[in-house]
């Protein structure tokens, strides 16, 4: 769930997002501010972003080497052209609107069928109330709509409104994948558009776990299996295609590295690292959300709405931060300060578990709310829940 101030007007229509620089070939690109979620590495504790970029707002910046380099791996060279000549075709760059303010963010997404079904992660699509998805071959752009999504695994399922005939990644197999093979990561880096940014590199760990953590709703989420690259994954870069040297999609890039200075033409910082989840398993929850299977952690068609924006209370329970006003909360009479206990009969013990409770339910469910005031007193209402922005 992503949450709005009470000051913005919960179903006005968003704005569009701004038309995408026209296609060209692009390098390694430097850093711009992210949105999003911050992760950290399990039994490290750095930080770490999740790709999603906010959209330049004008300015300038340095140069950037946009050059295509094979790299040498053990005893073979990895032909960053073709393995980019065969990849690119099949990306989209993914634009959301979020919330209703009409605030931009970018991200990458890679199409699965000629008419129009996308994989991308979840946190690029998170908070959305609209989404545009750009071809990067053709440059033409589409209305998409989410056909599903799981938090817990950080996977969304577009579907591009009125498309046809476009071109499609190769998936290939991600169990074989080891350590020291060498791999390419292709994205929207910057969310720059056009064509994608190329960041070679090699595979330097499987098996990998990070906790990623929601800023705007509290709730955190564990991610596991993650197969770890050198490959300079950026934010905008999520939800892109991490290929084998055969141009073959054998992970989706999900976490970027926001613990070095970039921005130094020509230079990548040392010791740079990114985080993809195995195609394998993406393809997985993907066929569920086709067949429209929901669970305790896919979520099948629109989300819904409560109106809160809520933290840890330090204690049991999810602290109200704020209330939209006119929304299923605020017509239950929850206000500022208040904690939430329980929705729908289940118990709420934190952040992360009136996100998960959310993600379980759809627009028009009633609802029961219970919650404590801050003088501790227990109150519960009935409240129908609204179609909101993407979980």
């Amino acid at each position: 769930m992503t949450y709005y101030p009470p000051h913005h007007d919960p179903w006005a229509p968003p704005p569009p997002p701004p038309q995408p620089p026209r296609r060209r070939r692009r390098g390694p690109r430097a850093l711009l501010s992210a949105l999003g979620l911050v992760v950290l590495v399990a039994l490290g504790f750095v930080a770490w972003d999740l790709g999603r970029d906010s959209l330049p707002t004008g300015g300038t910046s340095a140069p950037l080497d946009r050059t295509l380099h094979n790299r040498q791996t053990s005893s073979s060279t990895l032909d960053v052209q073709a393995v980019t000549d065969k990849v690119a075709p099949g990306l989209v760059d993914v634009y959301s609107t979020l919330g209703y303010s009409g605030q931009q963010a970018a991200g990458t997404g890679m199409v699965l069928s000629a008419d129009g079904k996308v994989l991308t992660n979840n946190h690029v699509v998170a908070g959305a109330t609209s989404i545009k998805a750009t071809d990067v071959d053709t440059g033409r752009t589409y209305r998409a709509e989410v056909l599903g999504y799981s938090r817990t695994r950080d996977v969304a399922v577009l579907q591009l409104q009125d498309a046809s005939g476009l071109g499609t990644v190769t998936t290939g197999d991600s169990s074989p994948v080891a350590a020291g093979d060498p791999v390419v990561g292709l994205g929207n880096a910057g969310g720059d558009g056009g064509a994608p940014s190329v960041s070679p590199g090699k595979v330097t760990a499987l098996n990998q776990s990070i906790t990623a953590t929601d800023e705007s709703s509290g709730s955190s989420e564990q991610l596991t299996g993650l197969i770890q690259v050198d490959a300079n994954i950026q934010s905008g870069d999520s939800g892109g295609a991490l290929a084998d040297a055969q141009g073959r999609v054998i992970g989706m890039n999900t976490a970027a590295s926001t613990g070095y200075q970039f921005g130094r033409p020509g230079r990548e910082p040392a010791g740079v690292s990114g985080f993809a989840i195995p195609i394998d398993d993406a393809l997985t929850l993907t066929r569920q959300i086709e067949a429209g299977h929901a669970s305790d952690t896919v979520h099948i068609g629109a989300s819904a709405f409560l109106g809160v924006s809520v933290s840890d209370a330090g204690g049991p329970g999810a602290l109200v931060q704020q209330v939209v006003p006119g929304g299923p909360a605020d017509d239950a009479g929850l206000v500022v300060g208040d904690v939430i206990t329980q929705l729908d009969g289940r118990a709420v013990g934190s952040a992360t578990d009136l996100t998960a409770v959310m993600d379980t339910l759809h627009p028009g469910n009633n609802v029961t709310l219970t919650w404590l005031d801050q003088a501790g007193q227990q109150h519960s209402a009935s409240t129908t829940l609204v179609e909101g922005p993407v979980g």
